[in-house]
């Protein structure tokens, strides 16, 4: 559930506080331990809400964490909606649907 009120915490700051920080872990260590086409300058860029977290950056960081995928994928996506919403002009619904009721729908 998106909080009503506020911005979702965007993973890049849940990344640096709850794991980095506790494990006193610079950008430089997490990219080398990650490997690959990992560097400090992209870890920075998640920390600072400036790169998304993809599917693969969710499996390296569920790998290298010990968290599902899902957990990081599931921030970035309640972050991208939430900021979405802010921006998106409503649309009627199809009159064929105006008398159907929520629940309905939602069964099928």
């Amino acid at each position: 559930m998106l909080p009503l009120k506020r911005v979702p915490t965007h993973p890049g700051e849940i990344l640096q506080e709850e794991f980095m920080k506790p494990l006193n872990l610079s950008q430089e260590q997490l990219a080398k331990h990650l490997g690959g086409t990992w560097t400090q300058s992209k870890i920075s860029e998640i920390i600072n809400k400036k790169r998304r977290i993809t599917e693969s950056i969710a499996l390296d960081f569920a790998d290298a964490f010990g968290t599902s995928s899902e957990f990081w994928i599931n921030m970035q996506y309640g972050y991208d909606l939430w900021l979405a919403k802010q921006s998106h002009k409503s649309i009627a619904r199809l009159p064929q649907l105006s008398g159907l009721d929520q629940v309905s729908l939602k069964k099928n």
